[in-house]
């Protein structure tokens, strides 16, 4: 079963809501960089709506080390994701575990860089160009994603209901992450387009499983 992240979230509502159609996480974002960013009393209100097994992620990207830290402890997430040119040490000196970004706008050029990361949890490839925030919405080639590292492979960069199906059947990832193909403005989720991505992630699913 392909696991589902919804990044982005800004609004209890949209946790809620995501939680409720079956979404396994939700993400935060707080660096200055994004226009998806939240607040840190917003998130803690966020956080503690989320219901049971509903993962919370902690994202961030090139940001001083003080501000994970004070995320860390207001907010308490099960997992931080890192989106810049943090190295694997530094993302390990928190004792969470971590998500680590890698940007795939470069092509085959990119793929050098997800052997960077042994600790992380997951390798997150989304669509794009090295050195901008995701949330983009642009894809990348799916048929990049290797199939030879150990870690789970999460993919992002423009998904939304209408392609996300194909995503699956190339991609074959762990889990896929939406952000900007279910919102209607940067950070507040539109509920027909998360329901249908929802619905489209689990028939494909369900497709992959028939004989």
């Amino acid at each position: 079963m392909t696991r589902v992240k919804c990044c982005g979230m800004t609004r209890v509502e949209d946790a809620l809501l995501a939680a409720r159609l079956g979404a396994d996480a939700i993400g935060l974002v707080f660096t200055a960089r994004s226009k998806r960013q939240v607040g840190i009393a917003q998130a803690q209100l966020i956080r503690q709506a989320l219901p049971p097994f509903v993962t919370c992620v902690a994202l961030f990207m090139d940001d001083d080390a003080g501000l994970v830290e004070e995320v860390m402890a207001a907010v308490q997430p099960d997992f931080l994701q890192f989106h810049g040119d943090e190295r694997d040490d530094w993302c390990a000196r928190f004792g969470k575990p971590y998500l680590k970004a890698v940007a795939m706008g470069a092509g085959t050029a990119a793929l050098p860089k997800l052997r960077e990361y042994p600790g992380a949890a997951g390798l997150l490839l989304d669509g794009h160009a090295v050195g901008e925030a995701g949330g983009a919405g642009r894809a990348f080639d799916w048929a990049l994603m290797p199939r030879d590292l150990a870690q789970p492979l999460l993919l992002a960069g423009g998904l939304h209901a209408g392609n996300v199906g194909a995503a699956i059947h190339s991609a074959r990832p762990w889990a896929v992450d939406v952000a900007s193909g279910v919102e209607s403005a940067p950070g507040v989720k539109d509920a027909t387009r998360l329901a249908d991505f929802m619905a489209a992630v689990r028939a494909a699913d369900k497709a992959e499983v028939q004989p």
